[in-house]
């Protein structure tokens, strides 16, 4: 018996740690959703956007070589149409005029904007300014209403784990609401040059871009941007955001001055690989080493070289390669910052004067000039847009002088080719080579119209890497 008793004592004392052990990891459990997403609602919008696509279509059943006096000849009899394309897309109020926040690239290529507040009144809105660097847009409803703003949270307080819940207007089921946790912080996917994205297992699909993740104290900690979707399947778990505060420095800005104003070193890094630490005599492999100094730079001023490993830039440690240029570029332009650098295996310091990125010519050269978007032919079967390869494209890329194909403009919301990109160039499908759009277009619709559930592609990517591919068709 007082064996048993032992083992009951025991027994009761293990339960009730375990009761007060889970009683602390669960406190913050919210029972409901309900009084918080009816207190949101009304702050987030419903996007949509219209632009005139134009079409041609070739009534023959076979295609002129690119350049041949037969193409101009019949060319009267190609059917060039115009149409009204719309596509959807979410956003939050942050200002009780109508400013509202959502991605780029929903408003991209717009005409019209119009914006659905609440489910119910529509209002026409204008774009304030746009960062396709950071993927973030500004509007002005046009209206004198007074709508109803949220905050912006410290999405550096965020913590893997903590509940968030994310409402916008997927597939256009305006007012949707899901729920999840931070599944990850600082991811980098390569969408844009500064990722540092939250991971979120809280559902996002299509047309959930552009709209909030909130904290469950109603901040915005994200900006909800992109899914990992494999064959188009929809939500997986996998979603991406802009962190808050990287993204209300650029909001700031764009609603301030129309555009951003990043600092700027001027140097180009790569990675430190363990060889690398090796010969420099570095505990680790950290920091990010400079490749090159551009003339005349704030960095080239200050005395930064070639072969330089920045390890510390304005009082933060540099752990890898792409967390420098995210620094700089959320570091107030005209500043004067410590750079700890190791240098011929010694530790100096370096004070540079930081200046405008968007004022380098280092920038000036990486922006390119917007496109003739009259050339573009959008593939209805792939819900792409393309335009033909030409010379310049197979110079600059330094592409086999033969090649022939059609460079990728856009992939719109919906398309199956989910692992492709804009600037990739298709080259051949189902081993056929492509001469131009028209080709393309017409030997996509050949295939759809045999019954083919699988597309065969051979791609050049934005590395001009040739490689070949399988899609998937609805």
């Amino acid at each position: 018996m007082i064996f048993i008793k032992k083992i009951n004592n025991y027994a009761l004392v293990l339960i009730l740690l375990n009761f007060f052990s889970t009683s602390a990891f669960s406190k913050n459990i919210p029972s409901s959703f309900a009084d918080l997403a009816e207190k949101l609602m009304p702050s987030v919008v419903n996007i949509s956007t219209t632009q005139t696509i134009k079409t041609t279509s070739n009534p023959f059943p076979f295609e002129f070589p690119p350049g041949s006096p037969l193409e101009d000849m019949f060319k009267e009899f190609n059917k060039s149409t115009e149409r009204k394309a719309t596509a959807l897309g979410s956003g939050f109020v942050i200002d009780k005029k109508g400013i509202v926040v959502t991605n780029n690239h929903v408003i991209q290529g717009a005409e019209d904007i119009f914006v659905s507040v609440n489910g119910s009144e529509e209002y026409k809105a204008k774009v304030i300014g746009k960062d396709p660097y950071m993927d973030l847009a500004v509007l002005q409803i046009d209206s004198k209403d007074k709508f109803t703003p949220v905050n912006f949270g410290d999405s550096d307080k965020a913590r893997v784990g903590d509940w968030v819940i994310a409402i916008g207007n997927p597939f256009g089921f305006g007012g949707t609401v899901t729920s999840g946790i931070i599944s990850a912080r600082n991811r980098d996917i390569g969408l844009t040059r500064y990722d540092d994205l939250i991971q979120t297992d809280a559902s996002i699909n299509q047309g959930n871009s552009g709209g909030p993740l909130f904290n469950l104290k109603g901040e915005v900690v994200g900006i909800n941007t992109a899914i990992i979707a494999p064959g188009s399947s929809g939500s997986i778990g996998i979603g991406f955001a802009i962190p808050s505060n990287p993204a209300s420095k650029v909001i700031s800005q764009l609603i301030k001055y129309g555009e951003t104003k990043r600092g700027w070193l001027g140097v180009r890094i790569q990675q430190v690989t363990q060889e690398i630490a090796d010969v420099e005599k570095l505990e680790n492999a950290e920091g990010a080493l400079v490749a090159s100094v551009s003339e005349k730079s704030p960095a080239d001023k200050a005395g930064i070289k070639a072969g330089d490993i920045i390890l510390e830039f304005d009082g933060k440690k540099i752990n890898a390669m792409r967390d420098l240029p995210k620094l700089v570029a959320q570091t107030e332009v005209g500043k004067k910052v410590i750079l700890k650098i190791w240098r011929n295996q010694k530790l100096i310091s370096k004070k540079v004067l930081l200046g405008r990125l968007e004022s380098s010519e280092q920038f000036k050269a990486e922006k390119k000039v917007e496109p003739d978007k009259s050339k573009y032919l959008k593939v209805e079967n792939l819900k792409i847009s393309v335009r033909d390869l030409n010379k310049d494209d197979i110079t600059k890329r330094k592409l086999p002088k033969s090649t022939t194909g059609v460079v990728i403009t856009e992939v719109l919301q919906g398309s199956p080719l989910v692992f492709v990109k804009a600037n990739d160039v298709i080259v051949e499908l189902q081993k056929k080579k492509v001469i131009n759009s028209k080709q393309f277009s017409n030997l996509v619709n050949e295939v759809v119209k045999k019954g083919a559930t699988t597309l065969y592609l051979a791609i050049y990517n934005s590395k001009n890497q040739r490689s070949y591919l399988t899609v998937k068709l609805k």
